[in-house]
């Protein structure tokens, strides 16, 4: 994992400015979602086909950014891990008993730091499920609304279709007497 001349330390930064910048746009993208929640609720019942696909395209994009956000904390642990990995194995190599243990109570301090860290990532994470279950659930009932409107809009066209059928088996029966 390290390159030439780079530490993994300074590899773990990027993965973790990029989570953080994840967490971010998720943070916007359940907004936004929200809000076109909120504004499903007032929309009209002939409306409904406009804000289903908004509140879905809403849904689809917060759905979206809470995989970056698993992907990119993912992406923390994986470089974290191969940093410490490192780290205890250069502990292993010093033979001098003080700078031994000087150097595995910094990586004790930074292993409890980074597990605070990783925790509170992955707990901001673990909090998008329940919110995306929520809009999910919207987004069905409202494609569930639509379908019952479709099918109120066919019982509509049932009676004239009948209607139609009626006349044209009279129109028949009479052509064939």
């Amino acid at each position: 994992m390290e390159k030439v001349g780079v530490h993994k330390r300074d590899i773990l930064r990027d993965p973790v400015e990029e989570a953080m910048d994840s967490q971010e746009e998720a943070k916007q993208e359940f907004r936004s979602a929200l809000e076109q929640f909120e504004a499903v609720v007032g929309i009209q019942p002939g409306g409904l086909k406009d804000a289903y696909t908004e509140l879905q395209g809403a849904y689809d994009d917060a759905e979206s950014r809470a995989k970056e956000v698993s992907d990119r904390i993912a992406a923390v642990e994986d470089v974290s891990g191969d940093l410490f990995a490192e780290w205890q194995r250069r502990i292993d190599m010093i033979t001098n008993a003080k700078l031994k243990a000087g150097s595995r109570k910094q990586l004790q301090s930074s292993q409890t730091a980074y597990r605070g860290f990783i925790g509170a990532m992955r707990q901001a994470e673990s909090s998008m499920q329940p919110v995306l279950t929520a809009f999910r659930d919207q987004v069905l009932y409202l494609k569930h609304n639509l379908n019952a409107q479709a099918i109120a809009s066919l019982k509509g066209e049932l009676s004239t279709i009948e209607a139609d059928v009626g006349r044209l088996i009279r129109d028949m029966v009479e052509s064939i007497r």
